[in-house]
């Protein structure tokens, strides 16, 4: 019996369709094993030796692969084809060796499709273990781990609220950091814009100011309203005719087929799919056998796939749309390792697959493939001038025609930031034709900063620079939002207040670690190890020889001293240089004291010198301006409450704003929500909740309306309704109340706790077989076993989950063990303050 191993049930169970009865296949179910989160499990001291340690949900598969190896006479690893597949391979080999279960034949194929042609072609051509490419995974995981095992306790204990740094990670940070530092510097530019509307035969066209006064009017030539308003009457007055009309050819050729990154990047903007969503649904598209491996950077398809492409193109269009000689595609990409294919269809003949995200993707992979083997599209670009009768004032017009359409027909690539006057149609026109002049027009504009990077562009971004591989790009973005050093609105990434803090930190002490150049170098060293090239352990040594005293030399400095340089090192970002030529450093509070940067549990703050007298504070990232409007000054008292007679006062904490009753630990306190303009009468109202509207009619127990976590409420008996506005938590009255209450309980808003009907059963758990339901929760989707439950990440589509995901997800789940605080509550008991401990030596290297 010969015993293959892959990675996913999913691929077992086709795979060994295809192999026939001497063949039995099981899934390893991704890694087997890895290095444990603690300290030692990397021994710099040791040649780097390294502590790997089972995964513990892993023990039902790897009895399964041990009891069937110690039967079989051939083990074939049939891993994926790229640098974790083999290392899992390896992982299988080892541990197998360990357990003295190891046949004595075993063999290394890859396949870079899951067909039965690919597989039994494979199965013909067996290797060994590839060593470069192992030792490349071991230095990687070995560096990563050092990084993050090293660098995250320097963090903890010399930054308050700040989680973790990476090798990748930290830089794809620094990227998103910069950028929104680029857009605070930015000083917008005003400029203005003449267009005259015009018409010719009957078709209208614009035509924009391209001279004035003789001269040629470039961008920024009109910088304010009187120079636009003396063009545009230059303009009004002045009779137009055809000067010149200038004809050029184009063609655009079509893009390569797909690689990891243009296809991260391509979702991104076409289909709105994050790079971990894009990568997971490809993952099930490869295991179904419907694409090739789909961790490429390879643009090049084989000769069998290029000509059935070439056939799939003649069948759907005429014989003028297949380019005469196949088309041929080399890597751009810096540290491009081009082992395989691109990423395509695996059947051309098949235009549509599946349904929803997977048959989304698909149709994107397969026009991107087929279309880079198709005739290039022919274009004709026009640019008319027209000048006035004094030839002092001049206007132009830009558009361009489709002659061909070749790959455009079926394809055309998406960009980030579009805008393309060329596009326009533009009437025929001739030399000395006077097309008729309908309307001038003079607009403002002003300069715009760059734009804040989207999933497309960062992975972009990354992959220009030769930062990190694109197999880990998804996982990388993943942690920065998880991490919450950056949050995403519209698609675009913002740096939050403590990813900007950890950059600061790591540019002014690690400077070398997160500089671009060095991170870039760093991976062309890893690349080098994959070819053979370079030592694996010579490689960590020139590393660790480094960064390792910089790291004890930062963990002695007191954190005082690590704020002060913070504080220095930020001075242009926090204290920038006022108009007026005042100094910005002084406090718009009390006029007398100097702000600086201060560290507090929650991260840092600005805070004025003479505190406690003066209580003006601001947060980090809120960069000094003229005034300093926004800074908090303390307390702002509103009055007095008319029942206790304490003091009403709005304060600013950590979370935003919020009104205070009392002073101490038994002052009471409310968030103050966004939809209402805060006065004394809504504080007092605020503070007075929650609010008792009577008792249900039926139940006879209490109706309350308050506000939580997730806006104003309706509660009743352990039941929830939502309210719209905070309004209505002071409007609502009992028979509006008892409606909305009963409408959310038959279903009407957010499912109530109390409802247990599965959206869907998934299966059985393949390790378990439990049976798995995805239910509808108070915080969101879950999935349950019925005794673990597991709450689905943002980036998975309900609709679009696989048994084998939630399975993985209620594994990963039990592993981590009980949450916080869900044991059993004790008394609260006053004691006294506890001894600061240094933090534990956890943290999750990338």
């Amino acid at each position: 019996m010969q015993l293959v191993i892959v990675e996913s049930p999913a691929k077992a169970k086709t795979i060994e369709k295809y192999l026939g009865g001497d063949f039995r296949v099981l899934a390893s179910y991704g890694h087997i094993r890895d290095l444990p989160a603690k300290d030692g499990s990397v021994d710099p001291d040791a040649a780097f030796a390294m502590q790997w340690e089972n995964y513990a949900d892993k023990g039902k598969q790897l009895k399964a692969i041990t009891d069937e190896a110690k039967r079989a006479d051939r083990l074939i690893l049939a891993t994926d084809p790229d640098r974790e597949g083999e290392a899992i391979s390896w992982h299988v080999q080892e541990v197998l060796r360990q357990k003295k279960a190891l046949p004595k034949e075993v063999d290394r194929v890859t396949f870079n499709a899951i067909t039965k042609a690919a597989v039994t072609e494979a199965m013909k051509a067996p290797r060994a273990l590839d060593e470069d490419l192992i030792d490349a995974y071991r230095a990687r995981r070995a560096l990563d781990y050092l990084v993050g095992f090293t660098l995250s306790p320097v963090l903890w204990r010399k930054l308050p609220g700040a989680k973790s740094a990476g090798r990748v990670q930290s830089v794809a940070l620094r990227l998103v950091v910069d950028r929104e530092r680029e857009i605070e510097q930015f000083r917008p530019q005003e400029y203005w814009s003449v267009t005259a509307d015009m018409e010719q035969d009957g078709q209208a066209f614009v035509a924009r100011l391209s001279r004035w006064k003789g001269e040629k009017v470039e961008r920024l030539t009109l910088g304010n309203k009187g120079d636009a308003e003396a063009a545009k009457a230059a303009v009004e007055s002045g009779r137009f005719s055809v000067a010149s009309v200038e004809t050029k050819p184009l063609t655009r050729n079509p893009p390569p087929p797909f690689t990891t990154s243009t296809l991260q990047q391509e979702a991104a903007r076409k289909l709105g799919f994050s790079a971990s969503h894009t990568m997971r649904v490809a993952q099930n598209l490869y295991e179904d056998g419907a694409i090739t491996y789909m961790r490429t950077d390879g643009v090049q398809m084989d000769a069998s796939a290029i000509s059935a492409a070439r056939g799939a193109i003649a069948n759907r269009y005429d014989g003028s749309y297949v380019p005469d000689k196949p088309r041929q595609y080399t890597a751009k990409a810096k540290n491009a390792q081009e082992a395989h294919e691109a990423i395509r269809p695996t059947d051309f003949s098949k235009d549509k697959l599946g349904s929803g995200d997977h048959a989304r993707l698909y149709d994107l992979i397969w026009k991107r493939a087929l279309a880079s083997q198709m005739a290039s599209a022919r274009l004709e670009r026009t640019t008319v001038d027209f000048a006035d009768g004094t030839g002092q004032t001049g206007l132009r017009a830009t558009g361009q025609v489709v002659l061909f359409p070749g790959y455009l027909a079926l394809y055309e690539e998406g960009r980030d930031d579009e805008g393309d006057e060329d596009s326009r149609r533009l009437p025929r026109m001739s030399e000395g034709d006077a097309p008729a002049k309908k309307a001038v027009h003079a607009e403002q504009h002003f300069t715009q900063p760059p734009p804040r990077y989207s999933e497309a562009s960062l992975v972009k971004k990354l992959e220009e620079l030769g930062i990190g591989r694109p197999s880990t790009y998804a996982s990388t973005l993943q942690t920065l939002k998880d991490r919450s050093y950056v949050r995403v609105e519209k698609n675009r990434f913002f740096a939050e207040e403590s990813g900007r803090l950890v950059t600061a930190f790591l540019e002014r002490f690690f400077e070398r670690y997160v500089s671009y150049d060095y991170t870039a170098e760093l991976e062309d060293e890893l690349d080098e190890i994959s070819g053979g090239r370079a030592q694996w352990q010579k490689v960590l040594e020139a590393f660790w020889r480094d960064f390792k005293p910089r790291t004890a030399e930062v963990m002695e400095q007191k954190p005082s001293d690590i704020t002060a340089a913070l504080d220095e090192f930020l001075a242009p970002l926090l204290f920038p240089e006022k108009e007026d030529g005042s100094d910005p450093r002084l406090c718009p509070n009390c006029g007398e004291g100097r702000l600086s940067l201060r560290g507090g549990r929650f991260g840092a703050f600005i805070a004025c010198s003479n505190y406690p007298e003066c209580k003006y504070t601001r947060r980090f990232a809120q960069a000094g301006g003229s005034g300093d409007q926004g800074g908090d000054t303390g307390p702002e008292v509103l009055g007095s409450d008319p029942e206790t007679g304490l003091e009403v006062s709005k304060r600013s904490g950590r979370f935003g704003p919020y009104v205070q009753l009392g002073d101490g630990k038994e002052a009471k306190r409310s968030s103050i929500p966004k939809d209402i303009e805060l006065d004394f009468d809504w504080a007092v109202r605020l503070l007075s909740l929650p609010r008792t509207i009577g008792d249900h009619p039926e139940s006879g127990k209490p109706i309350t309306a308050s506000i939580g976590r997730y806006g104003p409420y309706l509660a009743h008996d352990g039941k929830y309704a939502r309210l719209t506005s905070t309004a209505e938590v002071f409007e609502t009255g009992m028979n509006a109340a008892v409606v909305k209450l009963a409408e959310a309980a038959a279903g009407g808003g957010r499912p109530q706790r109390g409802s247990r009907e599965p959206l869907r059963v998934l299966g059985a758990h393949p390790r378990t077989e439990a049976e798995i339901k995805l239910m509808e929760g108070r915080f969101g989707p879950y999935v349950t076993d019925g005794t673990t439950n597991a709450t689905l990440p943002k980036t998975i589509d309900k609709d679009a989950l696989t048994l084998e995901e939630a399975a993985q997800l209620i594994d990963a789940r039990a592993a981590a063990g009980p949450a916080k605080g869900k044991g059993k509550k004790k008394p609260a008991a006053k004691k006294a303050p506890a001894k600061k401990k240094a933090p534990a030596k956890k943290a999750k290297a990338e």
